[in-house]
């Protein structure tokens, strides 16, 4: 009974097509409808039509991600409650489309943060670099925010200012413009590439900073105090992502990067509608996190996994690296999910299967030749696939003599 394997895919304009997927073995696809921004309700004619085309392909659309939530809903501010009246709708309306897994994040500003986009690595593939010195470098130098030197050493503002001093005027805006609007723009986001991104970026940073981590923590709590229980009652396992990564950044609140951080956001509702979004490579970027540990409190909860590996520079710089040779012993990770299903299974549960997917890959081979969205190569990811999909099947084999000699 292996994890079932889901390929995230981006639509119509995605350059891999589902046939291509259905070839290397994809089970179910992972996507979201990206031309509808955070706050507008999804409506079952424009689920079916996409619902449409992954199944005519043989596929399932297994898990909606992200269905996002809006910055109103995270601020508390504004539209915040006919954004959450569309959230419910939306998650009715992909319910009676039979869509039952739905993964959102509650992050502020950013999704997710890498400062090299094309870091190379020993064997000529490419892949994404998280420097912590160089982000310094853009929030003190380039960005220019307000306080900012309040939240970094004296060591990190000093190099921070060596790598800035090092950098031309062209480097400094790619740096710039891959952080704030290439990372962002192709996930259901609110970002706008104009000509003013960094001023608006700024104010964005300004609406957070003034809630802190205490009022942005009550906000989550209200939006699962009201999606949750529609989300029950249609039969919807949302499950939250964890921050990527998962420290502060920008002095900004991060409210899901910790055991502790969960505890908290599942105490909210006890219901397993309320459940986890287990992303490795996001959780394994803080080296205090204990992967086996999360399984362990938060197994019955994980209702999706995303699977990559990284290896550390130094504390809070790592680089995605292949999906079984990082500094993260992938091997027990996938026992522990593998058990967790036969566990469902003896439960009597319906969700026994945890749909993965092979998170990120390094661009290699024809890669190179392809575009692609940053981190989502076709050759990289199927390799990152494959490599998986072997490793379980022969974990499979010992779990399943162990559990029915």
């Amino acid at each position: 009974m292996l994890l079932e394997r889901t390929w995230r895919w981006f639509g119509m304009g995605d350059t891999i097509s589902l046939s291509d997927l259905k070839q290397i073995g994809v089970e179910g696809i992972v996507t979201s409808l990206h031309h509808i921004k955070p706050g507008t309700a999804w409506h079952i004619d424009d689920i079916l039509p996409v619902k449409k085309m992954i199944e005519q392909e043989g596929l399932i659309w297994s898990v909606v991600e992200s269905l996002p939530v809006s910055d109103d809903i995270k601020l508390g501010t504004g539209s915040r409650d006919e954004h959450m009246e569309n959230y419910k709708t939306s998650l009715v309306n992909l319910a009676q489309c039979g869509i039952k897994t739905v993964c959102y994040n509650f992050m502020p500003v950013l999704d997710w943060v890498r400062t090299d986009l094309r870091y190379k690595d020993n064997d000529g593939t490419e892949t994404m670099l998280f420097d912590y010195h160089t982000f310094a470098a853009f929030d003190l130098y380039i960005l220019k925010r307000e306080g900012a030197t309040d939240d970094y050493p004296e060591s990190i503002i000093l190099k921070a200012r060596e790598i800035y001093e090092s950098m031309d005027d062209e480097e400094k805006e790619e740096l710039a413009y891959n952080i704030v609007i290439v990372t962002q723009g192709f996930i259901n986001s609110a970002v706008e590439d104009t000509n003013d991104y960094k001023y608006l970026f700024l104010h964005s940073i300004e609406q957070y900073k003034k809630i802190g981590s205490d009022k942005f923590r009550d906000n989550l709590s209200l939006f699962l105090k009201e999606v949750v229980p529609v989300a029950e009652r249609h039969g919807i396992r949302l499950c939250i992502h964890p921050d990527d990564p998962p420290f502060s950044l920008l002095g900004l609140p991060r409210i899901a990067s910790t055991v502790e951080d969960f505890e908290r956001i599942f105490s909210q509702n006890n219901s397993l509608a309320n459940g986890l979004t287990f992303c490795i490579g996001s959780l394994a970027a803080r080296k205090d996190n204990d992967l086996l540990q999360f399984i362990e409190k938060f197994g019955e909860r994980i209702h999706f996994a995303h699977i990559r590996n990284l290896k550390f520079l130094s504390d809070r710089c790592f680089y995605e690296s292949g999906h079984l040779d990082g500094d993260v012993d992938i091997y027990p990770v996938v026992e522990l999910l593998l058990k967790e299903q036969y566990r469902r299974r003896n439960e009597g549960r319906e969700d026994i299967r945890i749909p993965f997917r092979a998170d990120h890959g390094k661009k290699m081979l024809d890669d190179f030749h392809r575009k692609s969205n940053p981190g989502y190569p076709l050759v990289g990811r199927m390799r990152g696939l494959s490599e998986i999909r072997g490793l379980q099947t022969a974990i499979e084999r010992i779990v399943k003599g162990k559990i029915n000699p």
